[in-house]
């Protein structure tokens, strides 16, 4: 009897788990559909897709990093270091000074990775270290200052659109997919998996867990630096002291809240765009309605806290 009495709420339960932020997301559009003057204007819908595109970059490679059962805490600096480099190399054409970024940010990975897989640090502890030095080594390469950038070819990343969408834009989308393909459809993917769930019986199974590490961790590198490139393209100017700031805080919520759990072995790609869209929409929501920042930031610390509990649930049952 208290079996089937129970049963309502653990598939409520498990609704909320699966679906809730899909469902949040599906609200806070209704709502500020109704009571926000303007929201569903094309020009407002575009400004929230480019404002969330960047967060929905770093979140992807956060995610594969998370699923790992590791975090990153350098993404931020890492795109400090992108679009200190960007500048750098901008005299050799836009391409390479695109390429010289990504190859700093796979610079960072392999630095992480080899420290978390092979050297066996707590990501938290080998991740914090170029969180501190990243942004500094960055702001060397800018002589501290903030360089303006004025080649065409690359400020149009930040300001063209192809069929009424901001190119930055696209750019999040086609990666979510190629993300989403392999995670679910490669050996790497269900490798990662593996490694996350569980990195002892991975090893034991003769997995390649060491490579697979420093494989992630140069993903989340590549991805970092190249939301640098676009914010720096958007930005018109390349400020290593204010690009990428608190971005690690972002990225670990888009996940964390999308249902990707800390513990690792599992990697919800659609929830984390779901999870950042989310985050976007709430802080707009307050703002438009003459909610001071601050409150934002509270209820989203708020989120984070539900996030984790339910994720806590889930891995409980």
């Amino acid at each position: 009897m208290t079996t089937s009495a129970a049963a309502p709420r653990v598939a409520v339960t498990r609704y909320v788990q699966d679906y809730g932020v899909y469902a949040a997301v599906i609200l806070l559009l209704l709502f500020n559909a109704v009571f926000t003057d303007n929201f569903l204007q094309a020009a407002n819908l575009r400004t929230q897709l480019v404002q969330v595109a960047p967060v929905v970059i770093v979140a992807l490679g956060m995610a594969l990093v998370i699923g790992s059962e590791g975090v990153d805490l350098s993404v931020g600096s890492v795109m400090a270091l992108a679009a200190a480099v960007i500048p750098l190399y901008l005299g050799s054409g836009v391409w390479m000074a695109v390429a010289m970024a990504l190859l700093a940010g796979a610079a960072a990975g392999v630095l992480n990775g080899t420290l978390v897989a092979v050297v066996d640090l707590q990501p938290i502890v080998a991740t914090l270290a170029l969180l501190v030095a990243g942004r500094g080594v960055a702001l060397v390469l800018a002589d501290g200052q903030l360089k303006q950038i004025r080649n065409p070819d690359l400020l149009a990343l930040g300001s063209d659109q192809v069929a009424g969408l901001p190119v930055v834009v696209w750019i999040a989308a086609v990666l979510a997919l190629l993300v989403g393909a392999v995670v679910h459809r490669t050996t790497y993917g269900r490798q990662l998996v593996a490694v996350g769930g569980n990195r002892a019986a991975a090893a034991l199974a003769g997995l390649p867990v060491k490579r697979v590490l420093i494989v992630t961790y140069v993903l989340c590198g590549m991805f970092a630096a190249l939301a640098g490139v676009l914010a720096t393209a958007r930005l018109t100017a390349s400020d290593p002291s204010a690009i990428g700031n608190l971005m690690e805080l972002s990225a670990i919520t888009a996940v964390v809240v999308g249902g990707t759990p800390l513990t690792g072995g599992r990697i919800r790609v659609l929830g984390t765009v779901a999870g950042a869209l989310l985050m976007q929409l709430l802080r707009a929501t307050l703002i438009k309605h003459n909610l001071p920042d601050s409150t934002a930031q509270m209820v989203q610390a708020v989120i984070i806290l539900v996030a984790v509990y339910v994720a806590r649930q889930r891995r409980t049952r």
